[in-house]
């Protein structure tokens, strides 16, 4: 199988741009060229990456440039993480030097960090641009912690094969022209956020980086600014967007790319009434992001399934398997997705992990439930463990929660099993309030009249916020405490 080739974008092109700031890939490829001088004293490996624990801004955005450039391995830790949780992020990738911004700083103690000025980012000057590669396939690109919605996030090795295999299969649905800007307000601590400025080098496009969703400009960058081509948002920015009647993009406008999070059929119906162009998404850490993905309207007017994530990209190969015996199932019947291809991870980093995910022939265990259609698209009907059996019937919890957020004065739910002598397990939820009153009975009434009574959680908990990770994702493994820790 052939990997994808790029070349280097030329050095006159458009880089980077925040709200002060302009650069060009010049300016990428002289601080490239100083910064791996500041690094050779440092023995920087995947056993012992470059750490990055830094909120979004222009330096880190040029240390993640110029370490795909380098083949240096990199893991960016979470800034949002706890100091305990940051200790035993630290622990598990051992890295060989830091670089932090002011604020995380003294969360590193006394270990090695390296210095980067504002001035740095102005090195235009580069010996040659030999120095730097795009190739390299088999090498690491870095280590990422899976986002831990659910339990304790594993490492998770990432080779730079799957960037270039996911850029190639991505550019087919949309990629941001020379001197445009795809829009970044997402954490530069995922692989979603951090393949942004990667295709975008591999695109010779540009990143326009936010430190923060503001809803306000974004409004105006994408229904005014015909340099802006392309966003990548969750369905809870875009929700925010479409709740002015006023929003829209402008006719030179590509796509908004979702992540992060199912999408409700509402979201998808409002969008495509306003004609702005949605790109739905399915992937995770193990898949360097998307791996399939559905252009709801197509340039020609061509619809596609609403509910669907798309087909995966090839050469990768998807296979929907009977949970209980491992037998692939026929078309329309739900089952375990797993995958296989040269975008998915060769395993995590702790290998006792591993032989419970992959069978004999290198397919890989996604945990997510779906089903494919006759044309081979794919519809998503939980994201692993979530599924709750109670009295022998099977929950899906994003269901019950798109029921919930239907009513008028919901503005968002998370709905777990917990542990019933009687059920085995008995759904409830947490819910938050617009800014009105409501009673759980009241909500319960409305939620017979779409669900079937064993779907209606037994317990419904008013509370003013839910747990998320940066990426605004419900930590599903944190929902059961929480839960138990909240009154109604």
């Amino acid at each position: 199988m052939t990997v994808p080739k790029f070349d280097l974008p030329d050095p006159e092109l458009n880089f980077l741009a925040t709200e002060n700031d302009l650069f060009d890939y010049k300016h990428l490829y002289g601080f490239a060229d100083w910064f791996s001088d500041e690094l050779k004293p440092y023995r920087i490996d995947e056993d012992n990456p470059l750490a990055l624990l830094s909120e979004n801004s222009e330096e880190l955005a040029f240390v993640v440039g110029a370490c795909f450039l380098l083949n240096i391995p990199f893991v960016s830790l979470s800034t949002k993480a706890t100091d305990r949780e940051l200790q035993e992020q630290i622990a598990s990738v051992t890295p060989a030097i830091y670089f932090t911004d002011k604020k995380n700083s003294l969360r590193i103690g006394e270990r090695t960090s390296i210095s980067i000025s504002k001035n740095h980012l102005s090195l235009s000057t580069f010996e040659d641009l030999s120095k730097f590669t795009l190739g390299e396939q088999e090498s690491p690109l870095g280590l990422f912690f899976t986002s831990g919605t659910t339990g304790r996030p594993k490492v998770v090795p990432v080779l730079r094969r799957q960037i270039l295999f996911g850029a190639k299969a991505s550019a087919e649905n949309f990629k941001p022209d020379h001197n445009r800007y795809w829009l970044l307000c997402l954490p530069l601590n995922h692989i979603g956020g951090i393949s942004i400025i990667l295709r975008s080098i591999l695109y010779h496009s540009a990143v326009y980086m936010m430190d923060r969703f503001d809803p306000y400009q974004v409004h105006t960058f994408l229904t005014e600014n015909k340099l802006f081509q392309v966003a990548s948002l969750v369905p809870t920015m875009l929700t925010e967007l479409l709740e002015d009647s006023l929003f829209q993009v402008h006719m030179d406008f590509k796509a908004i790319l979702l992540g992060g999070g199912p999408l409700s059929l509402e979201l998808i119906n409002q969008s495509i009434e306003r004609g702005v162009p949605i790109v739905s998404s399915y992937g995770m850490t193990e898949t360097c992001a998307q791996i399939a993905a559905n252009p709801m309207l197509k340039p020609s007017g061509v619809y596609h399934p609403k509910k669907s994530v798309g087909r995966i990209f090839p050469p990768n190969e998807v296979e929907i398997r009977d949970p209980e015996t491992g037998e692939s199932l026929p078309k329309k019947e739900v089952g375990v997705i797993w995958l296989k291809g040269p975008q998915v991870f060769d395993g995590y980093r702790d290998k006792s992990l591993n032989a419970s995910i992959f069978d004999k022939n290198g397919w890989f265990n996604t945990g997510d439930y779906g089903w494919l259609n006759r044309f081979n698209q794919l519809f998503i009907e939980s994201r692993r463990t979530d599924r709750i059996v109670t009295g022998g019937e099977n929950v899906d919890p994003i269901e019950v929660e798109n029921a919930l957020n239907r009513h008028p004065f919901v503005r968002e739910s998370a709905v777990l099993g917990l542990p019933d002598s009687k059920w085995g397990e008995k759904v409830v939820a947490m819910v938050v309030l617009e800014d009105h009153e409501v009673s759980v009975d009241e909500i319960t009434s409305e939620l017979k009249k779409t669900l079937q009574g064993y779907k209606i959680p037994k317990g419904i908990k008013i509370v003013k916020r839910l747990p998320k990770s940066s990426l605004g994702k419900i930590k599903r493994g944190e929902l059961k405490a929480a839960y138990k820790t909240t009154h109604p």
